[in-house]
Parts: structure tokens; C-alpha cells; sequence
């Protein structure tokens, strides 16, 4: 089905004039342009003595989240900022690109526009044990009952990704993840229009298009934007795909203290599924394809709205609702297998899949500092509400391509969750300590209404209701100027999802005994960076999944308690930098920033009891390196090179050999050159091209139920970026 694109370019402007920064005046939201009230000005000119102030300076590009912004506390955990700005334009949502400098993550890579992304050795499969957030708004479909993260913004709407790790991610969700939050764009503060347009062609029929719209009028910002991008993919048969997306984000400032942000985002993808192949298949053949009419479409249309009010000098108030309409659909030819063509009398036909999610959720955060025993500390206080209902319906096609045909199955899914957090950092000189709780509280519901493998009388009606608390620590100790120890320690929860409680399998069984997963994590480390060039990261982990949900035979069980354990390890310098701080030079000012980088994660761990007790857990690797240098010389010249070395592992957990992933290592070159900036004072243009695989390195990273999901071998794409305004 062609999928038609909507063009979301409304404009609501006013604008805003900047003003004088205020002297010692009350912390204040900031407008775009705007960081306080203007300054009286004293009646009579006083001349007064020189004074000298010598500060290094705060690295906007910071490759760490501060001790505490607006209602959050990041102070004693594990976290990671990746200023997307700083690197060359990235292409076709390219992932492996875009978390290179987070360690811990490992990315299923596949060849459709869907992201897959783990952590630590929980199941990559659409990030489904990571909080997913877009500008700390969750995005999975449902976000216990059926959490996959099939939706990820377009990147050239993004800022910056931010990730918190382990159980540093607790104030965001139960999930053992981590907190993984893509910060979009904010509108041009600086001019009342500004126009930009991105256009590339690549290997495979590539083809990407991206325009926006911003500017700031009176007191409203705007920022609409509209994206197409579509491809043939690399296999031989039924691997296209097209994305088309828009939205519309508008800022008002109601007044110095209060601001209103309201975005809309429309999204469409739709792609073919040309099925896994096996080993002797990929060695022989990787374009090959084992499915020719499996069909795969995600609708999305979703809305937020967040209030932000500085409250007074100490107390600030984050309120944001959200809601909106999710829907998948897939079509799958049935017969065939693990690498098998479908063929037999079950060949003639299709399993169709509809899941519709209509949600709707409410955050408020409140933080306030106070002053106690000579120190100020920071309480913040908050709740999430979230409420999904999903009808699922699956229908049995009279053709392998049928987009409909007779209902089999027809259930309703509903889903409630309310939790309360609070958390607070107690300050002592060079001493942080920071408690939190979470009381968890979700309702869940799952009613089959029509199932053709069953009888009336058999038909399921399962209602579950859980009240889990949570605890987490956060400990940081200044051991020197710019560099701390820390440590966080954090319980977790994996409530049953929607298909552990009903199983959509015809001879599928839930053992009478299942228990949702409970995990606690503990980071421990040190970081710093006590130079404005130099950035460092160096950490243990242990992760606790106990009662990890799975499937033995036809039986959802408790597969047993999974323990992985291990060092994390960042680092990114600027050579340029270093030179000049130690030869007193200002060779950065003419040749720019070179910077190489680390990061690296090194896990030990098996599963201890169960069924799967001894074995190595899925995605896993003994290592996961990446490392690469990036170059920019004053945002006009970027290039970027770089590195990812993955080991061996499994994807699943029982170490099934057909599921086996050798090591691999893959390379990528991207580069971006800015040959006009602020021509006439308004016009910018810049070439910006790469080659992913530069070594064209023939491997896999990804293996499901129909066989090996082959990885792209060297491919090329370049365009232009044109900015106006």
C-alpha cells in the first residue's frame, strides 16, 4: 500500500525580544533569546576597579548529563549525552552512527527503518527492556503491555540522545534498560523565518528528503518539518521501504516564568520482510530473500503538551500530557521456517495482524531546592498516569498477499498504570547522596472475544493487578576538581506482557506459576573531565534479572535468573586541545577539534537456574568496542570515522546453534563541508556524503524465528543541506 504524505507546516507565530541578563535575579525559565528580566540601570555612572575572573568554561557539548536539570536529578548515576550537532549529517536513521559513544548499548542492526537496541544482555528486539523517550515523553506502543519501540523520530529532528544507564533510569520507568531519550530540535530563537531543506541519494535507490520550517514571532516559537525517505534495500526480493513523517512543535512564553510547549508528530512506514536465510544461504548468497509477500505498516499520530512554570527562586513545575493513536499491521505468508522458502498446502495463505493503541498518559514533577545544616538540597516529587486500550485482531488470508481475509481471533487489551516517585540530594561539601522510591501500581486486562482455535466456553479473561515498590541509591563524592566517584544501585520491574498472560500461540500454554521479572543493578565508578579536551568514564556493573519471563517448547515460564556482570569503559579527547593547553598555543582557533574516542563494554554472565541455567545470555558478547575519531574545524568541516568490533554471541537464550552470531567488525566514513555560511547574512549550503561498511565486512547482527536478518555490505549516499534565514 503507497503510503501518501501529509505536509505538517502550520504556522503559529508571535516573538520575543531578547533582554539583559539580570544580575544575582531568581532563576527563571529561559526564553529562546531570553534568560532573565532586564537590569535596572543606576541613575548615575559609577566607575569602578577592574576586576578579573578566570573560568573554564562549560562544554555545551558535554559528553555527561549535569548534576540536576530543570525537575530532574542525574547527580550519582551513570549517564551519556551525544551531541548529534557536532557530528556529520547521518543518513537513513543510521544508529550505529548515532549511539556509537554510548557504551552498553548493542544494536540489533537490520535493514528496515525499525530500531532494535539492548543492553547489558537483555533482548534487543524494538528495545523492548529500555525506557524509549522523546523529549522524556515514553514512545513505545504500549509501555508495559506490549513495550516495542516500532516508532524512533526521524534524526534530523534531533539534538542530542541522551541515556541513562541501568538503574539510573528508575525516575523514568521500572524497566532494567535504562532510559534512553531522544531530544528534538527547539525553534530558531534568533529570526522570525528560517528555511531548511536536506535532500540525498544513495546506494540501493536511496532517496531522502527533509524540510523545516522555524522561527520565533513575538512570544511563540514554531518548528514544522515534514520527511520522506525510501529505498529497494539490498536483497534480492521484497526488502523496500518508505517512511513519511511530519510534526509541528510550538513554544509560547506565557510570561518570564511560564512556558507552554505543544507538538504534534505524524508518522507513516511502511516495508517488505524478504524472511532470514540460513548460514549456508548468507555465505553463499546474502541478498537472497525466503519471503516475498510478508508485508509490514506502523501508523502513528501522537500529541503532547508540557507546562513549565518557575514556581519561585526555589521550587520549579514540569507537567506534560500525551496521548494518541498507534497502529501496527503485518501480513505473513505461512509454512515455511528457519531459512525455508513457505511452501505445502499452508503456503496458499496469510496470518494478517492488526493492533490499534489508543493512549493517553499525564506526568507532573515538582522539584524544590531548601536549605538545611549550611547546604542546599533538592527534593523532587512526581507521578505518571498512563492508560492504553488495544483491540488486536488476526484474520487468515485466502492468498500468500491478502490484506484481509476470515477473523480467527479478536481481543480487547486494556491496560492502567499509575506510579508516584519522589527522590532528593542531600548535599555535604564535596558529598552527594541521593535516595529514591517508586511505587508501582498496574492494572491489566486482556478479554478474547473470538478464537477460532478455542471454544466459546474456553476463551481467556485474564485481569492482573501488581504494586511493586521500587528503591534506588545514588551516591557521587568530588574527589578532585571536575572528577567524582559515584555508584547507583536500583531495583527493577518486568511486568507480564500482554501475549506472557495471553499467548497468541494456537497450542501456547502460560505455566500456572509465572512470575513477572524483578532485577537490581549496580553501577560503580569514576569520571571526570577536569580539562575542557578530555572526557573519561570508567565503571563496574551487575545486573539481576530474576524470574525472567520466556518460552520452553510451547510453555511461557520463568526460563530463570539471569546475572551479567562486567566494566564499561568511555573516553574522548581533543588532540588539538591538549596541544594548546600544554604549549600554551591557540592552534584550535584555526585548525579546529580532533577527537578520538573509546567506548567499550566488556560483560561476563549466564543464567543460574531454570532451563536455561549455564548458558550465555542473548546478545551478549564477551566485548562490544567502538572507537573512532571525529574531526571539526568550527562546524564547517566534520568528518567522522568509525569503528565497531562486536564478539561472538547468541541470539537467544538458549544458546540454539542455528542462532549463532560470529564477531564483526564494521567501519563507516561520513563527512559533512559547509562551502557557504551566512552568504548575504541569511544563506547556508553544505555537501555532506558517506560510506557505511567502508570494508564491506560480510556479517549479521540480528537472528529471528525465520532465519539470519543479513546486515548491509558497503553502501554510499551524499546530498545537500540548504539553510535560509
Amino acid at each position: 500500500m503507497k503510503l501518501r504524505a501529509a505536509v505538517f507546516l502550520v504556522l503559529l507565530m508571535t516573538g520575543a525580544s531578547a533582554q539583559v541578563i539580570a544580575e544575582e535575579s531568581a532563576s527563571r525559565i529561559p526564553s529562546r533569546g531570553q534568560t532573565g528580566p532586564a537590569t535596572a540601570q543606576p541613575s548615575e555612572p559609577s566607575v569602578l576597579g577592574t576586576v578579573l575572573v578566570q573560568a573554564t568554561a562549560e562544554n555545551p557539548r558535554s559528553s555527561f548529563l549535569p548534576e540536576a536539570a530543570g525537575t530532574r536529578i542525574y547527580s550519582g548515576k551513570k549517564t551519556q549525552r551525544v551531541s548529534l550537532e557536532a557530528l556529520p549529517a547521518i543518513a537513513n536513521n543510521n544508529y550505529r552512527q548515532a549511539l556509537a559513544q554510548t557504551p552498553g548499548l548493542l544494536l540489533s542492526e537490520e535493514s528496515t527503518p525499525l530500531l532494535s537496541v539492548g543492553y547489558r544482555g537483555l533482548d534487543p528486539h524494538r528495545a523492548q527492556f529500555t525506557q524509549v523517550l522523546q523529549d522524556g515523553v515514553p514512545i513505545h506502543a504500549d509501555m508495559f503491555g506490549y513495550p516495542e519501540a516500532y516508532y524512533a523520530p526521524v534524526m534530523q529532528t534531533l539534538e542530542a540522545v541522551e541515556f541513562l544507564h541501568g538503574g539510573a533510569g528508575l525516575m523514568y520507568g521500572p524497566q532494567p534498560g535504562g532510559a534512553l531519550n531522544f531530544v528534538t530540535r527547539r525553534p530558531a530563537a534568533d529570526t522570525a523565518l528560517r528555511l531548511s531543506s536536506e535532500n540525498l541519494f544513495g546506494s540501493d535507490h536511496l532517496f531522502s528528503t527533509y524540510q523545516s520550517m522555524s522561527g520565533t514571532l513575538g512570544p511563540v516559537g514554531y518548528l514544522g518539518h515534514f520527511h520522506e525517505r525510501q529505498g529497494e534495500g539490498f536483497r534480492r526480493q521484497n526488502s523496500d521501504y518508505e517512511v513519511i513523517a511530519g510534526g509541528l512543535k510550538t513554544v509560547l512564553d506565557l510570561d518570564p516564568e511560564s512556558r507552554l510547549t505543544i507538538n504534534y508528530d505524524e508518522y507513516h512506514e511502511e516495508h517488505g520482510e524478504p524472511g532470514g536465510i540460513t548460514r549456508r544461504q548468507f555465505d553463499e548468497d546474502a541478498s537472497a530473500s525466503t519471503r516475498e509477500f510478508d508485508r509490514f505498516r506502523l501508523e502513528r499520530y501522537y500529541g503532547s503538551a508540557r507546562y513549565e512554570k518557575e514556581l519561585s527562586e526555589e521550587a520549579r513545575l514540569d507537567a506534560v500530557v500525551y496521548g494518541g493513536h498507534y497502529r501496527r499491521y503485518s501480513k505473513r505468508q505461512r509454512g515455511g521456517g528457519f531459512g525455508l522458502v513457505p511452501s505445502g498446502a499452508a503456503a496458499s495463505s496469510n496470518d494478517i495482524e492488526e493492533q490499534d493503541f489508543y493512549n493517553f498518559g499525564f506526568e507532573p514533577r515538582v522539584r524544590r531546592d531548601y536549605d538545611a545544616l549550611a547546604e542546599t538540597h533538592t527534593l523532587t516529587l512526581g507521578a505518571h498516569t498512563f492508560m492504553s486500550h488495544s483491540p488486536r485482531t488476526d484474520q487468515r488470508g485466502a492468498s500468500p498477499a491478502a490484506d484481509s481475509g476470515l477473523l480467527r481471533k479478536l481481543s480487547a487489551r486494556d491496560s492502567w498504570y499509575l506510579s508516584v516517585f519522589a527522590e532528593n540530594a542531600f548535599r555535604w561539601a564535596k558529598l552527594t547522596v541521593t535516595p529514591g522510591v517508586r511505587f508501582e501500581n498496574f492494572w491489566q486486562r486482556i478479554e478474547e472475544k473470538t478464537n477460532a482455535d478455542k471454544t466459546a466456553v474456553g476463551l481467556a479473561d485474564e485481569k492482573q493487578f501488581d504494586f511493586v515498590p521500587l528503591m534506588g541509591l545514588g551516591v557521587s563524592y568530588e574527589v578532585m576538581r571536575r572528577i567524582e566517584v559515584y555508584s547507583n544501585i536500583s531495583q527493577g520491574y518486568r511486568p507480564k506482557i500482554f501475549s506472557q498472560s495471553v499467548p497468541t500461540g494456537t497450542n501456547q500454554v502460560v505455566n500456572s506459576n509465572l512470575e513477572p521479572g524483578k532485577s537490581w543493578q549496580m553501577d560503580a565508578g569514576v569520571r571526570g573531565r577536569p580539562l575542557p579536551f578530555l572526557s573519561w568514564d570508567a565503571s563496574y556493573f551487575l545486573l539481576e534479572l530474576n524470574n525472567q519471563v520466556g518460552s520452553v517448547g510451547n510453555s511461557v515460564q520463568n526460563v530463570g535468573d539471569l546475572r551479567n556482570h562486567g566494566l564499561e569503559l568511555f573516553t574522548d579527547a581533543d588532540l588539538v586541545g591538549w596541544l594548546d593547553h600544554v604549549q600554551g598555543t591557540r592552534r584550535g582557533e584555526k585548525l579546529g577539534s580532533l577527537s578520538p574516542f573509546v567506548t567499550a563494554t566488556f560483560i561476563d554472565g549466564e543464567y543460574r537456574e531454570g532451563p536455561n541455567s549455564g548458558r550465555q545470555p542473548q546478545y551478549a558478547p564477551k566485548y562490544n568496542l567502538r572507537t573512532g575519531l571525529n574531526y571539526d574545524r568550527h562546524e564547517r568541516i566534520k568528518v567522522s570515522f568509525f569503528g565497531t568490533f562486536l564478539g561472538k554471541h547468541f541470539a537467544d537464550d538458549a544458546s540454539s546453534p542455528e542462532r549463532f552470531i560470529p564477531s564483526y567488525k564494521v567501519w563507516d566514513l561520513t563527512g559533512e563541508f559547509q562551502f557557504l555560511k551566512n552568504a548575504f547574512g541569511k544563506f547556508d549550503m553544505s555537501l555532506f556524503g558517506g560510506i557505511n561498511n567502508l570494508f564491506d565486512e560480510h556479517y549479521y547482527a540480528r537472528v529471528r524465528a525465520d532465519g539470519i536478518d543479513p546486515a548491509n555490505g558497503r553502501n554510499v549516499y551524499g546530498g545537500l543541506k540548504i539553510l535560509l534565514g
